[in-house]
């Protein structure tokens, strides 16, 4: 009876594990689609409602699911509580809020690049870089839905089959 339990145990347990592989899949391409939207927001608030940063900031915050929404609102309480440069506001609130995220490296780079010219120029060269950083976004979220497509039934069938084979080993 109690390898019966064990087993059964082993088995929800890696289940378990492989659908949460799964949802990391499937989180990363949702939560670049949202950040490529609260971008072309941002945009849209800079160039034709003229909103200051901190308070465009605030308004997607209240707009958006969390992880991002938490994002943008740490950023606007940092430049408005705190004495600092746009930059640094953006790199310390991108980091607070990282490790909640399923995003890789590499959006992080191109937030960090985006986060270092934001607030320097003028706002049709901030249009550009919301643009360009918007192009590097696509391309990270096009090859994150491939991965999905191409691993998440296989991260699900591999958390039960691997259960099963430690299941089998261990009788």
């Amino acid at each position: 009876m109690v390898r019966i339990i064990g087993a059964v145990f082993i088995i929800f347990s890696t289940t378990w594990a492989g659908f949460e592989f799964s949802r990391h899949l499937s989180e990363r391409p949702r939560q670049l689609r949202v950040l490529r939207t609260a971008l072309q927001s941002l945009e849209a608030e800079i160039m034709y409602g003229h909103t200051p940063l901190h308070e465009a900031a605030r308004k997607l915050s209240l707009q958006l699911p969390k992880p991002v929404s938490l994002f943008f609102e740490k950023f606007s309480a940092k430049l408005t509580t705190m004495d600092t440069t746009v930059k640094i506001a953006w790199e310390e609130s991108l980091q607070e809020i990282w490790k909640m995220t399923a995003l890789k490296k590499n959006e992080y780079e191109i937030l960090i690049q985006f986060g270092e010219t934001l607030g320097k120029h003028d706002r049709v060269t901030e249009q550009k870089q919301i643009i360009l950083t918007l192009t590097h976004l696509e391309r990270e979220e096009a090859e994150a839905r491939d991965k999905q497509q191409r691993y998440e039934k296989m991260m699900k069938s591999f958390g039960f089959l691997s259960g099963l084979l430690i299941v089998i080993l261990l009788l």
